[in-house]
């Protein structure tokens, strides 16, 4: 199944992805729902982001050339981390499929995409097991954490390298049926493929995340936890659009803006 959120006359709609239409429903995926007959072309809808979170999770380094391309862009000798290691992102980064990247006026050339298997949390959980940590999740999304290298090492908490307006494109739906071992993701830059690796080859997978979250921390639904991305990212800068597609899920996809161009 797939959830997509769209705007319906100024108010957010919940709905289910049939082939090309979209089928409204009352309620929502979380509290729980109940289809009604109206039916509309999923090329006419302006979506929404597909779930606006309680609290927005990321991994930390979670793919191992990531980690190593990191490191030696900083002198530093390469170690892959010991643990699932949480973060947190602002969700006033947030922006729907086709909505715009604004890149600020004063951010440097040294902006770059990352593209993210994103986990959206369906249930109240707390202390789960590996086992059963993927139970609590309702589905899947992508996600592109946009990056501004130079603020990311300057600024302690990353409040704008990472956490600016619109540098967290989310979207396009939350997909409930996802076979992780067999998606790729795959970053475009203008339709030129920039980079593809394996979903699944993290560190830690999703349930190790998820278990050792819930451990510490209630996840409620409509969390997100965004998961990390592999290999060494390029520079995005105006005029581009980004594509960020994970096989099995689908393809999210934003225009790239300088502010005052």
């Amino acid at each position: 199944m797939r959830w997509i959120r769209f705007d319906k006359d100024g108010q957010a709609a919940w709905g289910i992805v049939e082939g090309d239409n979209v089928v409204e429903v009352r309620g929502d995926p979380f509290a729980g729902y109940e289809r009604t007959g109206a039916k509309r072309p999923l090329a006419s809808l302006k979506l929404l982001v597909p779930v606006e979170p309680r609290t927005f999770y990321c991994a930390g380094l979670n793919y191992a050339e990531h980690v190593i391309d990191a490191a030696r862009k900083r002198g530093e000798e390469p170690q892959l981390p010991q643990a699932a290691d949480i973060g947190y992102r602002a969700n006033n980064a947030l922006v729907a499929h086709g909505e715009p990247i604004v890149i600020p006026k004063d951010a440097t050339e040294r902006v770059q995409y990352e593209g993210e298997l994103v986990a959206v949390i369906g249930k109240k959980a707390k202390q789960l097991s590996e086992k059963d940590a993927l139970s609590c999740v309702l589905g899947w999304t992508i996600g592109n954490d946009v990056s501004e290298r130079t603020w990311q090492r300057g600024d302690r908490t990353l409040w704008r390298a990472k956490n600016a307006d619109t540098f967290k494109p989310m979207g396009p739906w939350i997909e409930t049926d996802f076979d992780l071992d067999r998606a790729d993701t795959i970053v475009r830059v203008n339709r030129a493929e920039k980079i593809r690796f394996k979903t699944n080859s993290m560190i830690f997978g999703p349930a190790a995340f998820i278990s050792r979250m819930s451990q510490y921390l209630t996840l409620y639904p409509g969390d997100i936890v965004w998961l990390g991305t592999e290999g060494a990212p390029e520079n995005i800068g105006h005029g581009d659009t980004v594509e960020v597609e994970i096989t099995g899920i689908g393809t999210l996809s934003n225009p790239v803006m300088r502010e005052g161009r």
